[in-house]
């Protein structure tokens, strides 16, 4: 049941459903992005985000 509800000054309400597939792409994108690359053996992947995971404390060493 996707609803989209109009208001009169033309704002819309998109439902649970309708916004549950982008929040679960980033989230997957996110987990991504802190596992896949930050334990990367790829030199070129890790040299990209060493000084961004120390900042934020991630270990890589």
């Amino acid at each position: 049941m996707n609803t989209i509800r109009t208001h009169a000054d033309g704002r819309t309400d998109a439902s649970v459903a309708s916004r549950a597939l982008p929040v679960a792409f980033a989230a997957f994108l996110g987990a991504f992005l802190i596992f896949g690359v930050g334990f990367s053996h790829v030199s070129a992947f890790h040299n990209a985000a060493h000084d961004v995971r120390h900042s934020n404390a991630f270990p890589c060493h």
